[in-house]
């Protein structure tokens, strides 16, 4: 890399699931060497997303859905760029801008199932914006307030989770991610 690359980790959680995997993506990206901001959606309307090479944007799973103030966070900024003429017909890509999609599921009916909406979502704001998304992550999370979602849904025993093994590995991912993208 020529320059320190940025990133911006915008994210909403609920029970805490989204925030752990915000936290150990933010470690991961650091150790790459990228300068990292880190923001609760709520907290981030300052932020312009074309000032980063890399904004992460993380949600949890709500009926296949992302939270409402994530989805009126996100059209927030949407209708700003509209506004400042940064949309173009036919969304072309705005060279070195890349997107990193994460949500946390549990899943206590059909699994991931319920979270790839929202994954694909999120992606559609930052396609149409001329982002690159460089991948989506998927993350289990506990079913917080129900032992029953957390113990006899289709994943089985997800008390506890992100584990701090899978923390580890969400890590590491963001290293690779770093290396893939800017090598």
């Amino acid at each position: 890399m020529n320059r320190t690359k940025n990133a911006a980790i915008v994210y909403c959680s609920v029970t805490g699931n989204t925030e752990k995997v915000a936290n150990a993506l933010k470690m991961g990206l650091e150790d790459a060497g990228l300068n990292v901001t880190i923001r609760k959606a709520e907290d981030a309307d300052d932020i312009d997303f074309f000032e980063y090479d890399l904004v992460c944007v993380g949600s949890p799973s709500h009926q296949w859905r992302p939270p409402e103030r994530l989805t009126d966070f996100l059209m927030k900024k949407f209708n700003q760029y509209r506004n400042e003429g940064r949309i173009k017909p036919t969304a072309p890509k705005v060279s070195g801008r890349n997107t990193l999609i994460f949500c946390t599921y549990s899943g206590p009916h059909t699994g991931i199932n319920e979270a790839i909406p929202v994954g694909k979502y999120l992606g559609q704001f930052f396609e149409h914006i001329g982002f690159t998304v460089a991948d989506e992550w998927y993350v289990v999370g506990e079913f917080h307030g129900s032992e029953v979602n957390s113990t006899k849904g289709r994943l089985g025993d997800i008390r506890g989770k992100p584990s701090e093994e899978e923390l580890g590995k969400i890590r590491s991912d963001a290293g690779k991610l770093v290396q893939r993208l800017w090598g």
